[in-house]
């Protein structure tokens, strides 16, 4: 084995843990309100279900290029593949690099300070001890992920019996105690489908997509996972569909308790929902499972993106440090640590609403959008027998991805996007220096010339 591979030890099981994980964190505890608030009326579920249907859509992409390139690193390789290894893929995958190194920490720093947040129900917490909460979450999920991947793999199957317990906890409340039904009778009740209601669903869809992202995780862990061309589709495809079912069923198990009309102005919903049901010794417990799960979605998401840098150093495509693998662990600890120290620092400096629309606004357009559209150039340039898994209906889905994305990166705010465009100027100015004093594309052609 070589200093710089990696083993596939990680199973669907441990796979699809992984993924669900990452998605759950305190993403759909905090979001809750802010859907419901958002759509101001019963058919907020609608939102959640927008929030599944482009999850869905979007990991038809995903399963295609996982399949096909089932290497560390996700996205990275699969911009570099689709836009070509010597050409504009070498800008791109660096691009994806680049807008990861904000990105991702972005992605940890905001299940920590959610964490922190919900942590104040059990303890109110002053604005400097919330930063210590934060932070010290992020160095503890460090630490515990200093190891190899197969005891990581087993830790994150036990932390996903920890989410599941969650929810069906909250779910089985709603159901026993509950008039559970309510709510999906009444969710047409004063709907108008208009320009009004299709803008609050678009302002709605972004916080109800970021409680879905992490679908793709396994992608990123795509060097570890075994039987990885049926593998990495299926645990894409279990999540989403496993994460819906619980989300919309946790949706309805709370406003079935509480009326809508109360639960979106509930910083702590899921604790007063439990506090409503079974008195406040339930409401403790359950906040102490949500801040568990929380925990876990850092673990998860941290673990991912770890692989990232490593594979593109690895390809001599980012600083050659990261591509260091630890001697007896054989884990890329050096991008682990580099990401956690920025994630760290994120925790510290953020607030939570801006935090989720800076994540969707950053990777939309060179993560999803891109992606979506190299898989076309791909699949015009290449035979079938390259693409293990194949999606219905191609082209189809590959567009409508696109348009949902487009609508979705509209709803972030003007601020937001031009954050992302500064981000992937300022991506392209280092990238063209770099290549410019290496030689590289596109400056190659013209040295050789």
């Amino acid at each position: 084995m070589s200093e710089t591979s990696l083993q596939r030890r990680l199973s669907l099981l441990q796979a699809t843990a992984i993924n669900m994980t990452d998605m759950v964190g305190i993403g759909p505890f905090i979001t809750l309100p802010m859907v419901i608030a958002m759509m101001n009326g019963p058919y907020f579920l609608y939102a959640w279900v927008a929030g599944a249907v482009l999850s869905m859509v979007d990991a038809m992409v995903w399963s295609e290029l996982g399949a096909a390139f089932p290497r560390a690193g996700g996205s990275y390789n699969f911009l570099k593949e689709t836009y070509g290894k010597d050409g504009a893929g070498k800008l791109m995958s660096f691009l994806f690099v680049w807008q990861t190194m904000i990105q991702a920490p972005l992605v940890i720093a905001s299940a920590a300070i959610g964490f922190a947040s919900y942590f104040s129900y059990l303890m109110p917490l002053s604005p400097l001890q919330s930063k210590a909460v934060s932070g010290g979450l992020v160095i503890a999920v460090i630490l515990l992920l200093y190891r190899k991947i197969e005891d990581i793999g087993k830790t994150t199957v036990l932390l996903w019996g920890a989410v599941l317990v969650t929810l069906f906890w909250i779910i089985g409340g709603g159901l026993l105690h509950g008039n559970f039904l309510s709510p999906i009778q009444h969710i047409n009740e004063g709907l108008d489908i208009n320009y009004g209601f299709v803008t609050a669903l678009g302002f709605a869809s972004v916080k109800s997509v970021y409680s879905y992202l992490g679908y793709y995780n396994v992608c990123h862990l795509g060097g570890e996972i075994v039987n990885p061309s049926r593998n990495i589709p299926r645990s894409m495809f279990l999540s989403i569909a496993g994460i819906a079912l619980l989300y919309l069923a946790m949706n309805v198990s709370v406003v079935s308790v509480i009326p809508w009309q109360e639960a979106k102005d509930s910083e702590f919903v899921i604790s007063a929902f439990m506090q409503q049901l079974a008195g406040p010794v339930a409401a403790k417990v359950v906040t102490c499972l949500v801040l568990l799960v929380a925990f876990a979605s850092v673990f998860s998401a941290t673990l991912g993106y770890s692989r990232i840098p490593y594979a593109a150093a690895v390809d001599g495509a980012f600083f050659k440090v990261f591509s260091r693998l630890h001697p007896r662990g054989n884990f890329p600890y050096v991008s682990l640590l580099v990401l956690g120290g920025i994630a760290f620092v994120f925790s510290l400096l953020f607030r939570l609403s801006d935090v989720i629309s800076a994540i969707l606004a950053m990777r939309i357009l060179i993560q999803f959008i891109s992606q979506a559209c190299g898989l076309l150039l791909l699949r015009k340039s290449r035979r079938a027998v390259h693409f293990p898994y194949k999606m219905p209906l191609f082209p189809l889905p590959v567009y409508l991805a696109i348009v949902m994305w487009a609508i979705i990166l509209i709803s972030t705010g003007f601020n937001m996007v031009l954050g992302g465009l500064v981000a992937i100027s300022t991506g392209c100015l280092v990238y063209f220096i770099k290549a410019r004093l290496s030689r590289d594309w596109p400056f190659r052609g013209k040295e050789i010339s």
